[in-house]
Order: C-alpha cells, then sequence, then structure tokens
C-alpha cells in the first residue's frame, strides 16, 4: 500500500486524539454545572484521561514492538471508539472519570503503534521528518477544530462532545482495516511482557500526580508522603528493569543525551500547555460569562500552528536545526503565558490575543521537532518504545500540569468573590510560566545540532515506496 495511504490512517488517528481532548476543553464548565462537580473533580476529568494516556504509554510503546504495530493500533482503537461513547452517557462523575482513565489507556497503545508505523516506514533523515511534521501539524489541527467544534455541539448539550469521536474513531478504523496492511506475527518465542514493570511504573505516575493534586485539600505530610511513594515506586521500577530478561524499558536508551532532553523539555511543556488552557477556559467562561461557542472561537488562534508546522517548521528546521527551533518555541511559550501574568478582570480580546499568537507559534517550533528529536537514531525495533517515551512524557507532564495549576489555583482562591476567582487564576498561571522557562533551559542545555536537511513540504518529492510489509523484528536484549 502507498505510503501516503497509511500516512492519511495515521494521521486521522492523532487527528482524531487532538479533537478529542479539545472538545472537552470547552465544554468542562457545561459538564460540572450539569453534574455538579468540585473543581478538584472537574480536574480530574482531564487528568483521568492523561493519567491512563501516560501511565500506559509505555507499555503500548513496547507492545507495539512485540506484538505487531497495526495489531495495536487496530485494536486499541476499537477500546477508544467504545469508551468515548461509554463517556457520553455518564450521569455521575466517578462513571465520567473512569470512562476518560479507559479512553486514555486505549489511546496509550493506540499513538505509539501509530507513530512507530510512521518512523519505520518512511527512512530516516529528510523523508521521516517530513512525514512526522506533517503528523504534528494535524495533531494541531485536530485541536483547532476542536474547539470550534466543541463549542458548537455543547450548544447542543455536552454528551456530544463524547458521542462525535465515536463516529469520526469508525470512520478511521474502516480506513485502517483498509489501508494499513497487515505485517508477519512479530517471532516471540522466550519473550514474556514485562507486567511487573508497567505496574511500578503506572502506580508511581498516578501517585505522583494525585499527590500534586491533592495539595490544596490534605495537609502537606499526606501530600509530600503521597508524591514520595510514587517517587519510591519509579526507583523500584528502575530497579525492575535492571533484572528483567525483557525490560518495558531498556534503560541503555536512557543514555542517549537528545533523546532525554527531548523528553524532559515534552514534560514541561505539556505541562505548562494543558495546564495554561485549563485555567484560561474556567476564566473565560465563569469568571468573563463567555458562552462555550465564544471561548472556542476565541483560542482558535492557538491553532495557527496546524498551518506553520508543514510549513514555516521545516524551513527553520533545515535553517537552524532542530535544538534551535525547539528553543526558540519553548522561550516563546514562556513569554505567551507572562504576557497573561497579570490578567484582568475584563481583558478585551485584543489584550490576549498577543499571548496566544504567541501560544501558538510555540507550539509550532516545538511538538514536530521534539518528536524528531525523540526518535531519531533509535533502533527500528525500539521505535515503538522511544515513541511510548515521548508520549509519556507528553502525558504525565499534562497531568502534572493539571494539577499542579489546580492545586495552586484553589489554595489562592476565594471562591465567594470575582476578585478571588481572579486571584487563583493569576496564582495557577504562575505555574505553566515556570514550566515553560524550565522547558526552555532544559533544550538550551543541549548541543547545537547541525542545520537539519529537511525539505519544504511544497518543494519535497512526494514519499514514495511501499510499507505494505514493514519489519516487525525481534526485540533487543539490554
Amino acid at each position: 500500500m502507498h505510503q501516503r495511504g497509511v500516512l492519511l490512517v495515521l494521521c486521522g488517528a492523532i487527528f482524531l486524539e487532538g479533537i478529542d481532548i479539545a472538545m472537552l476543553n470547552v465544554a468542562l464548565p457545561a459538564i460540572r454545572a450539569d453534574l455538579g462537580l468540585s473543581t478538584g473533580e472537574l480536574g480530574w476529568v482531564m487528568s483521568a484521561y492523561v493519567l491512563g494516556y501516560g501511565g500506559f504509554m509505555l507499555l503500548g510503546g513496547r507492545a507495539a514492538d512485540l506484538f505487531g504495530r497495526r495489531r495495536m493500533f487496530v485494536g486499541w482503537l476499537t477500546v477508544f471508539l467504545l469508551f468515548s461513547g461509554l463517556g457520553g452517557f455518564a450521569s455521575q462523575p466517578w462513571t465520567l472519570i473512569l470512562a476518560r482513565f479507559a479512553t486514555g489507556v486505549a489511546a496509550a497503545f493506540m499513538t505509539p503503534a501509530g507513530l512507530s508505523i510512521i518512523t519505520t516506514g518512511f527512512a530516516e533523515g529528510p523523508e521521516r521528518d517530513r512525514a512526522l511534521l506533517v503528523y504534528s501539524g494535524t495533531s494541531a489541527a485536530g485541536f483547532t477544530v476542536g474547539l470550534v467544534a466543541g463549542g458548537l455541539l455543547t450548544a447542543v448539550h455536552w454528551r456530544w462532545v463524547f458521542f462525535a469521536p465515536v463516529v469520526l474513531s469508525a470512520v478511521i478504523l474502516a480506513a485502517a482495516l483498509a489501508l494499513v496492511p497487515a505485517a508477519a506475527r512479530p517471532d516471540r518465542a522466550g519473550t514474556r511482557v514485562d507486567a511487573a514493570g508497567a505496574l511500578t511504573v503506572t502506580a508511581g505516575l498516578v501517585l505522583i500526580v494525585l499527590g500534586v493534586e491533592r495539595a490544596a485539600h490534605t495537609g502537606a505530610a499526606v501530600s509530600a508522603g503521597t508524591v514520595l511513594a510514587g517517587l519510591l515506586l519509579l526507583a523500584v521500577f528502575a530497579a525492575v528493569e535492571r533484572r528483567a530478561a525483557t525490560p518495558l524499558v531498556r534503560l541503555g536508551i536512557l543514555r542517549t543525551g537528545s533523546l532525554v532532553r527531548a523528553n524532559l523539555a515534552a514534560l514541561l511543556f505539556a505541562a505548562g500547555f494543558f495546564g495554561f488552557q485549563f485555567l484560561l477556559v474556567l476564566y473565560l467562561q465563569e469568571l468573563r460569562g463567555w458562552t462555550t461557542l465564544r471561548t472556542s472561537l476565541a483560542l482558535l488562534v492557538v491553532g495557527v500552528d496546524a498551518v506553520l508546522s508543514p510549513t514555516l517548521t521545516p524551513r527553520l528546521v533545515r535553517r537552524f536545526g532542530n535544538a534551535r527551533v525547539i528553543t526558540g518555541g519553548l522561550l516563546l511559550a514562556a513569554l505567551a503565558y507572562g504576557l497573561f501574568l497579570p490578567l484582568g478582570p475584563d481583558w478585551s480580546y485584543a489584550v490576549m490575543l498577543p499571548g496566544l499568537l504567541c501560544l501558538g507559534l510555540a507550539f509550532a517550533l516545538a511538538y514536530g521537532p521534539l518528536t524528531i528529536t525523540a526518535t531519531e537514531g533509535v533502533a527500528e525495533e525500539e521505535q515503538g518504545l522511544a515513541g511510548g517515551l515521548l508520549y509519556t512524557a507528553f502525558q504525565f507532564g499534562a497531568a502534572l500540569g493539571l494539577s499542579a495549576v489546580t492545586a495552586v489555583s484553589v489554595a489562592a482562591t476565594d471562591a465567594g468573590t470575582p476578585q478571588g476567582l481572579l486571584a487563583g487564576y493569576r496564582a495557577g498561571l504562575l505555574v505553566p510560566f515556570a514550566a515553560a522557562l524550565a522547558a526552555g533551559a532544559v533544550s538550551l542545555l543541549g548541543p547545537r545540532a547541525r542545520r537539519a536537511d529537511v525539505p519544504d513540504v511544497a518543494d519535497a518529492p512526494d514519499p514514495a515506496g511501499d510499507v505494505s510489509n514493514p519489519p516487525e523484528p525481534q526485540p533487543s536484549g539490554r
């Protein structure tokens, strides 16, 4: 099957993931009003998804390498479809949170499988870089479309933000069955899934996020103890991986400095972005009284990255290299959040527009090049693992950012007055600002890469070739 058809399907899946998150973002106040959720519970509607996503991503990435990328992609896309529909029928907060967690788990297996199909089906270099930049641009387009679609659907009823992805998932599933070719079943003789590693890393990540989120509701000792327990479980995870015959994460892969820096920067970037958009939606709808549709249209400008990622970013990467482009994007994100720190009770859209434009440009510069940097130079049999590490960083960062801004905002809020709400939002905005600065510092620590030979999308030849039988080699040892 021609590469373009396969890339189309995989872009459809990442578009689905983007639109699903964005639609839910703008529907949060309506969900709160209908189901009677507290701010903490509302944060967990978002965090449950990213915890399931980030907590199981490493297992999902490794499963793609071990059990077949197409098999994992198609199977878990089906699960995504089913639980997205279940979320639409939720009548209790716990049901909605559970459905979002299960949907996140499905995405954790589906997304790294899709990414590894690209990274094994396109030759490393300009061809793969071009495919990955188109892929990241499609993800941004999903987020952009989701903002508008979420506003329109929530105007009818918030449950439609869950039912709409069901329809889109079904279309993508049918296309995947037709266009993504089956591959030979990998030889897994003597290979076992690292269940102990999967259990300890997932539990560790969940406890860390829980400890941060509960900081505003429990004593400092309880919160610190929960975070410490999470860190201890991550230490146990590292010990398990050192001794496992077939580890979930071959620790040697973490000796690659560029991969580690890319993942840490991705974690901090996601923490800032998700925390910021969560607070901004609450500010616009609950303090300012904007409708969901007006909020969606206001945030639409952030989606400028959907246009810039496949057009401007390749030119900049070719001229300056991935490292410099990533650093520029991260520092632009810090500028965007900094512009919102003096948030006023009656800011006009014109005052907010420069910050939102900076954020859209920052996403265009950072997201695609981070994906390239985190997967280049990795052996083909570990591309699923590399994708799993990257998306774990993104999703764990998102969960941590959401929990941190919720904790800081709740602690600083006097809910009885509009001025008290504004004080909470201002305090919470310090979290994404600090996260973006830290991400920029991490990126600056790395060596300046040579200019990359990335073709302009408009000028590059169409990727040709066939990925009808992408190799599925046996996993390497430690």
